[in-house]
């Protein structure tokens, strides 16, 4: 197959790039790698030298994509489908990327932050970076919700990248804080998300390693 997905499924970047990828039904191999084991870890190296997921390997134009926005692009350009994850219109489509961006940057990156520090040793905590970490994700949160009190979607009616990208942080943070009370319109968005067929089936296949997640 000329698509290969290097990716775990409790990634949460991979869950943005597998959204994107079941969205329009495109076609590829998932290859999970165990970041844990070192033969396979030193493996993915091989393809992607700063080791972090995804990464979308094209064999059919000898590419290699890192990064799960830049995956996002890429499909849209050389793998098109129905459903347009980057719109055509040019206002538009710079709507998406600053929301997508905002998703990774305030919301997706402090969660990592978080979560990286609970699978700290004892006497590796970081609790000055941690407060901040959480400081910035109700900051963006609270925007969020003011956004999304008119929205179906991160951007409108239209379903798109920003939601690949609000997606998968905003799911861990609901296991960790759940958003309901203080955050009802990014809770109401979340549900939204879980319930697309494309998110709903990430769920399904992350399932068997999410009692790995420290949350």
């Amino acid at each position: 197959m000329a698509l290969t997905l290097y990716m775990h499924p409790l990634s949460s970047y991979c869950h943005k790039a597998l959204i994107a990828l079941y969205e329009n039904a495109i076609a590829f191999t998932p290859l999970v790698v165990n970041l844990g084991d070192p033969a396979e870890r030193d493996n993915f190296r091989q393809v992607w030298p700063i080791g972090k997921f995804p990464v979308l390997r094209d064999d059919t134009r000898d590419q290699t994509i890192p990064e799960s926005s830049s995956i996002i692009e890429y499909l849209a350009r050389h793998y098109p489908g129905p459903v347009e994850l980057i719109p055509d219109d040019p206002e538009l489509a710079a709507q998406v990327r600053a929301t997508d961006r905002f998703y990774d940057l305030h919301v997706h990156d402090p969660l990592q932050r978080i979560v990286a520090d609970k699978l700290r040793p004892a006497d590796g905590h970081d609790p000055i970076g941690v407060s901040e970490a959480k400081e910035r994700l109700r900051t963006a949160l609270r925007f969020a919700d003011r956004e999304m009190a008119g929205r179906h979607w991160a951007v409108g009616d239209l379903f798109s990248m920003a939601d690949c990208a609000a997606a998968a942080p905003l799911f861990f943070i609901n296991k960790m804080l759940p958003l309901a009370q203080e955050f009802p319109h990014v809770s109401a968005h979340l549900e939204r998300l879980t319930k697309r067929p494309s998110y709903a089936r990430a769920l399904v296949e992350a399932q068997p390693y999410m009692h790995f997640f420290p949350g």
